[in-house]
């Protein structure tokens, strides 16, 4: 009996000092966005964006309109919902009474609806994009279905125009979600243009005041980022991340920092490189081939075949 009523003072105890600490304090006088009801409104997106690929059973073409006006139905008021929780997080919606913050996430559930068009005429280039710029893909069905780097770039675009709405949390759960399952991370906040392409896709750095224009393809492994963070909050709303213009080609493993740094139309960066500063548009940049040591042996006899003058470049 006394270690049991030992035990509850001790669990009493840890459990006030762990309500103590500042940083929960926000959290337990509100509630938020519920993780799981956001992972359901991307696949109800999801279905939006890609009508009849994505359905949970059979359908009819003739339905589909129904079944389309039923379903953003839904997610306009699950999405109402979450934005209400999310908006007492913004300084500006903290003094506003409930009704306020109500009649707000409405107007704003609404404002993001009209602009799913918008966002599929974005996504429609992004899979052709993926569809004429990689040979081993079958079909765009395919790069819909099971392409990772189309799935994170569509919860992007769909988290940009929340984040452009100026809803907290929402839009950077989403994009943390699609990092979780894609290895690919794109801040919210960037700017993205059409025919953007990830080729693999895996490992992908992309940062939130990152401007990218149009027809831009990225391989696996490339930091689009910030030179320094150190400066902390102060840095806030300075561009710290990179501009890349029109027909950019990015490969694997690149870094390319800060946020003076433009790289110009049609200008190529090769595999590895390192780039802090702005790249003149038709460049073509790339890191001298490494040299191979070999510590148990000779190396072999043969000669080193012919390389094309690109072959840097390839994956």
């Amino acid at each position: 009996m006394e270690h049991t009523i030992s035990t509850n003072m001790e669990i009493e105890r840890i459990a006030a000092r762990l309500l103590a600490e500042d940083r929960n304090k926000e959290a337990v006088a509100s509630r938020h966005p519920v993780p799981s009801v956001i992972l359901k409104l991307l696949k109800q997106l999801q279905q939006a964006l890609f009508p009849g690929y994505f359905e949970t059973g059979c359908f009819l073409n003739r339905t589909m309109k129904y079944r389309l006006h039923s379903l953003l139905d839904e997610i306009s008021a699950e999405l109402s919902e979450q934005i209400s929780l999310a908006l007492p997080f913004s300084p500006q919606y903290q003094p506003c009474e409930p009704e306020t913050v109500t009649r707000a996430s409405r107007k704003l559930s609404l404002q993001f609806l009209a602009r799913l068009p918008v966002v599929k005429e974005y996504l429609d280039t992004d899979v052709e994009a993926a569809y004429s710029g990689d040979p081993a893909a079958f079909s765009q069905s395919e790069i819909i279905i099971s392409y990772p780097g189309i799935y994170a770039v569509m919860v992007y675009r769909l988290a940009h125009e929340l984040h452009l709405l100026s809803v907290p949390l929402i839009p950077r759960m989403m994009t943390e979600h699609a990092h979780n399952v894609t290895g690919i991370d794109i801040h919210p906040g960037a700017t993205i243009g059409k025919h953007f392409f990830m080729d693999h896709g895996t490992g992908i750095v992309i940062g939130e005041t990152t401007v990218i224009g149009h027809h831009v393809k990225i391989y696996q492994g490339v930091t689009l980022g910030a030179l320094s963070t150190s400066g902390g909050q102060k840095l806030k709303n300075v561009k710290r991340h990179p501009t890349i213009c029109d027909r950019v080609t990015i490969y694997s493993g690149a870094s390319i920092l800060g946020g003076e740094t433009v790289v110009g139309e049609n200008a190529v960066i090769g595999g590895n490189a390192f780039v802090i500063t702005s790249i003149p548009e038709n460049t073509k940049v790339s890191i001298k081939t490494p040299e191979l040591r070999y510590k148990n042996g000779s190396p072999p006899a043969q000669e080193a075949p012919d390389q094309p003058e690109d072959w840097f470049y390839r994956i």
